[in-house]
């Protein structure tokens, strides 16, 4: 028994200015799609997440293309996770001379993609 070794793209975006709960939402839509269904369905979601996913998945069909030769008409998205990044935290002043932390979270999101056979 011998492992072939399966081809895959990838591309990550890190420290992206919106929480992972945010664009875990678009990124269960497209998991397991075929590319240009995932294409799509990105471009007609009405979510702030759905902008920087299809810019993702754009750079990952370009990734898949040119460095590792598969074609784009063959391609789904076999994952996408996006992960916490490190949380910016800032200060706001609140009643009485007290102050309230306002937290600005950050993620890693990444997409593999893979040929069907």
């Amino acid at each position: 028994m011998e492992a072939q070794a399966v081809l895959e793209a990838k591309a990550t975006l890190k420290y992206a200015r919106i929480s992972a709960r945010k664009v875990k939402i678009v990124a269960d839509l497209i998991r397991g799609k075929d590319v240009s269904e995932a294409l799509a369905i990105v471009k007609f979601t009405p979510k702030a997440s759905s902008e920087i996913i299809e810019k993702l998945l754009k750079s990952a069909i370009a990734n898949a293309e040119n460095n590792h030769n598969m074609t784009s008409s063959k391609l789904y998205v076999d994952q996408i996770y996006a992960n916490q990044g490190p949380t910016l935290k800032r200060i706001r002043p609140a009643a009485k001379g007290s102050a309230v932390r306002i937290r600005k979270r950050t993620s890693h999101i990444t997409i593999v993609l893979k040929e069907r056979n």
